[in-house]
């Protein structure tokens, strides 16, 4: 389960970086459109890109290497792990277990 659910936080949040990215720049070309300056579209695209690579990083440098290890570093890993994936537990592809589909973000 655990390595499922790695896998599928893990495409989420690339897709959400993705969103980030594009979004930056169909409002960044055309600020006025969406009654913004320049300087704040491309504020706001920055924020969100930087905001969806931190996520990447949290799960890649602080989550992951502890998964499966034994005491409070391995459970607090994996209650992290489902916490970063609680917002997306009504996703098709969500890895749903006995325990994530009663609660969501509850730890193993």
């Amino acid at each position: 389960m655990t390595a499922g659910l790695v896998a599928f936080v893990r495409a989420r949040f690339n897709e959400e970086l993705e969103k980030a990215r594009f979004a930056g720049n169909v409002v960044g070309s055309r600020p006025e459109r969406f009654g913004v300056g320049p300087e704040e579209a491309a504020e706001h695209a920055r924020f969100s890109v930087a905001a969806a690579e931190a996520r990447m990083v949290l799960l890649d440098d602080t989550v992951v290497p502890y998964l499966g290890t034994a005491g409070p570093g391995g459970r607090n890993a994996e209650f992290q792990l489902r916490l970063l994936a609680a917002p997306y537990v009504e996703h098709r592809d969500y890895p749903h277990d006995d325990v994530s589909a009663r609660r969501p973000g509850s730890p193993a």
